[in-house]
């Protein structure tokens, strides 16, 4: 450390119900130092930054800022004794400037003083031109880039000057050079001698900014140290890759001179301001198993989304001879390409048959069911499970109930997205040899989207990795192995 702790958290732990979404989490960071919180998604990190800021309220454990306990203390209070936090997500007064947004978080918070300060117009002004918005600050919010309302909300938030900053996913949404532009940012808080908690699912992301790291998973310490020490951490890298990652070398049945049969070229994604895909570029040929990897919020998501005709997007898509632009999410899905989705998305109050009778309505009778035969031997117990009611299964039933209705529509390319998600070691082994079985019986081309690594590189004949909106390398299993096995992180 750089001297004595400025905010000591020790003990903290939140309960939502029969949920324990935080469990005695502890850690300090001094005055000049920044510590990284990292952890996939639902790993609680959310909610230990919301305890901290005071906008949830511990079952139990202290949050001391300079040695006083201000666990429970309201938000209000929180920020005026010290604490400022960077939202991820901006919700600026639209009707006012950028100045006048940094003026208002200058403005006193007590009724018994309501104008403001002198100088408060010239110390708006300073803080615009210290976060890079000099340029902008008589502009409305509306009219600025999504990197300009980030910094926006971190010129909020060092308005009172916070002796501890929060910055909640700083670099989500940012291209590379904004990404640069922010570190710098958040490099100068250290400077002026605040103490910094990053928020982040992303090791890498943080790993040049921090003095530490703190990973968490489902609510509870994982590991602390340099963020070197937690990237090669044994535990860390099983809960992001899901094990140990072996080379895997498969025998390659499809002619690398074809056609592909889906192309995907320069596919760029923005949901509103915020940058999701940039320039990606992806091909599967016909019989491929091609597996698209990445961390929580790389982006595999709007990828698979964009192709599905779900969300709006620039660049092109060709799947065979057509190309899938302006075409609805149900001619797309009609036209051979299903997604099975990361939320499964099946009928709760629907049985098992329903489900799977919905996926195969365009089938004459009898075509149904022989296929639904065929996947009653691709996933037994779904066949035991026909009458009972899909939300009534146990996670890993429906994630196959959900891959089985997707099959039944007999989709020239089936997307699978992130289908370990959550489940146990045993239900992972049976849904891979599911898709083995695919593989060795059927013509079917399988696009997947996994952060489990070591579930995504058995299946696949050729590997993506999906970073910060970009594809950053594509090969083949063995070489992922050999040249990402330690950078994946």
């Amino acid at each position: 450390m750089t001297g004595p702790s400025r905010l000591a958290v020790s003990g903290l732990t939140k309960r939502f119900g029969g949920l324990v979404a935080v469990k005695d989490i502890a850690f300090n960071i001094a005055g000049g130092e920044i510590l990284g919180l990292i952890g996939p998604n639902g790993s609680g990190k959310s909610t230990v930054m919301k305890l901290i800021m005071g906008i949830e309220r511990p079952n139990a454990g202290t949050v001391k800022l300079d040695g006083v306990d201000i666990a429970g203390w309201p938000p209000h209070r929180i920020a005026r004794a010290g604490i400022g936090i960077v939202f991820q997500h901006s919700r600026p007064l639209h009707r006012q400037t950028v100045l006048e947004n940094i003026k208002l978080a200058l403005l006193p918070d007590s009724l018994l003083r309501l104008a403001a300060a002198p100088g408060v117009d010239e110390r708006a002004r300073a803080i615009a031109e210290r976060v890079g918005l000099g340029a902008v600050m008589h502009r409305h919010p509306s009219t600025l880039p999504f990197a300009d309302l980030r910094r926006m909300e971190m010129a909020k938030a060092i308005a009172r000057d916070p002796k501890v900053v929060l910055v909640d996913e700083p670099f989500a949404g940012l291209t590379g050079a904004e990404m640069r532009a922010f570190s710098e940012l958040i490099h100068g808080f250290r400077e002026e001698g605040r103490a910094v908690l990053l928020v982040d699912h992303n090791v890498k992301s943080v790993a040049a900014l921090v003095d530490r790291v703190l990973a968490m998973y489902l609510g509870e310490h994982v590991a602390e140290g340099s963020a070197d020490e937690v990237m090669q951490n044994e535990t860390v890298r099983r809960v992001y890759l899901g094990g140990k990652i072996e080379a895997v070398e498969r025998r390659l049945e499809t002619a690398g001179a074809s056609p592909p049969l889906l192309d995907v070229a320069d596919l760029s994604v923005f949901y509103g301001k915020a940058q999701a895909l940039e320039k990606v570029s992806i091909h599967v040929r016909e019989g491929e198993f091609v597996s698209v990897v990445g961390l929580n919020g790389a982006g595999k998501t709007t990828l698979f989304n964009a192709i599905s005709g779900l969300v709006p997007y620039a660049g092109a898509i060709r799947f065979g001879e057509r190309s899938l632009k302006g075409m609805t999410a149900g001619a797309i899905a009609r036209g051979g390409v299903v997604q099975c989705p990361e939320t499964r998305e099946l009928f709760g109050d629907m049985s098992v048959r329903e489900n799977l009778d919905l996926g195969g309505q365009h089938l004459p009778a009898a075509s149904r069911a022989r296929h639904l035969a065929w996947l009653f031997e691709l996933f037994p117990i779904l066949k035991s499970r026909q009458g009972q009611a899909a939300r009534t299964l146990s996670g890993g039933e429906q994630q196959m109930l959900a891959i089985a209705r997707a099959l039944m529509m007999q989709p020239k390319l089936l997307i699978l997205d992130e289908p370990t998600l959550g489940l146990a070691p045993v239900i992972l082994e049976q849904l891979s040899k599911a898709l083995e079985r695919l593989r060795k019986t059927t013509s079917i081309t399988v696009l997947l989207g996994e952060q489990n690594v070591t579930f995504a590189l058995p299946h696949a004949d050729r590997v993506y990795v999906l970073e910060h909106a970009r594809i950053v390398w594509e090969g083949d299993p063995g070489r992922f192995a050999e040249e990402m096995g330690t950078g994946y992180l």
